[in-house]
């Protein structure tokens, strides 16, 4: 079952939702709003300026940019004038709720329930009135690992292609990662932070560590590169046990290859299946195992 159709059968079975059912278009009271944004405080003050700054790429094409918090209520809203009346029809508003539950299979709510990056182009949406928007979205995790929610760019245009959302979908995902950078560093603001060798936007790879090369931060990559708990406060351990100081690979290269090679031993070798499961392209993962030297001379590599 694809993961459309997974997250489609959770909206029917799960959520008893119907996909001809009408917009409601209620919004959350304007005080749980006004909370909400205050919790996120440090989230929207680092976020604001990179929202800014991915709008005026993406806006003049009828796209709105949108952040929620981690249950999937929009706190924070990008749009054009011209578009206003779309969004708002659709019920794309601050207050709003686009979680899964209460929209079915949707850009937001879906990249919520899944943690990862998607794209959901028009039809792939569960309810019917939704199939007019195409949304291109990414999780934004706290420094503590935890899912803090999620960046939307939708579109209001009939006519935008799979193509161009993939290349705002990858505007959108480089965007969240840096904020979700920028959010680690504030958290640990007297630590060294260590940065990873990493050759995609698709996760930030940073550790935290003090005075005496503790560890005592990690990003969620960073947690799911080198196996320590995805959320939490991270046990104190030397940053050497991690990264390792004899020569030859890095502690990070020796974690990379060791998940590469296991995602690829769960797949039979099918690398697009690997991909799938470290929740990356088929391209990036062909590019680090090259790095890494996995699978050059194997002749046990399929790429469907």
């Amino acid at each position: 079952m694809s993961r459309i159709a997974a997250s489609w059968r959770r909206s029917l079975d799960k959520h008893g939702l119907d996909p001809a059912a009408g917009r409601t278009r209620d919004r959350i009271p304007a005080d749980d709003l006004r909370r909400r944004k205050e919790r996120a405080a440090p989230l929207l003050k680092i976020a604001a300026p990179k929202l800014d700054q991915l709008f005026g790429l993406v806006g003049h094409s009828g796209c709105t940019v949108a952040l929620t918090d981690a249950q999937g209520i929009v706190i924070e809203q990008h749009y054009s004038a011209a578009d206003a009346d779309a969004f708002d029809s659709w019920g794309l508003a601050q207050g709003s709720d686009w979680s899964e539950g209460a929209e079915g299979t949707n850009g937001i709510g879906t990249c919520l329930a899944e943690q990862r990056q998607l794209i959901i182009h028009r039809h792939e949406h569960f309810l019917a009135r939704n199939v007019g928007m195409s949304c291109m979205d990414a999780p934004i995790y706290g420094a503590d690992g935890t899912l803090a929610g999620a960046l939307d760019v939708s579109s209001a245009r009939a006519d935008q292609t799979e193509a161009f959302n993939r290349l705002i979908a990858a505007m959108a995902v480089q965007t969240a990662r840096h904020i979700e950078a920028e959010t680690f560093r504030a958290a640990f603001p007297k630590a060294r932070i260590i940065c990873a060798d990493n050759d995609s936007a698709e996760t930030a790879l940073l550790l935290a560590v003090d005075e005496d090369d503790i560890v005592i931060g990690a990003t969620r990559g960073a947690r799911e590169v080198f196996g320590l708990d995805v959320s939490g406060p991270v046990s104190p351990l030397p940053a050497s046990d991690l990264l390792g100081q004899e020569d030859g690979p890095t502690g990070f290269e020796k974690a990379e290859r060791a998940a590469i090679n296991r995602a690829l031993t769960r797949a039979n070798g099918n690398v697009s299946k690997a991909a799938r499961a470290l929740g990356i392209g088929r391209a990036t993962l062909y590019r680090r195992m090259k790095r890494l030297s996995i699978g050059e001379f194997s002749s046990n590599l399929s790429q469907s």
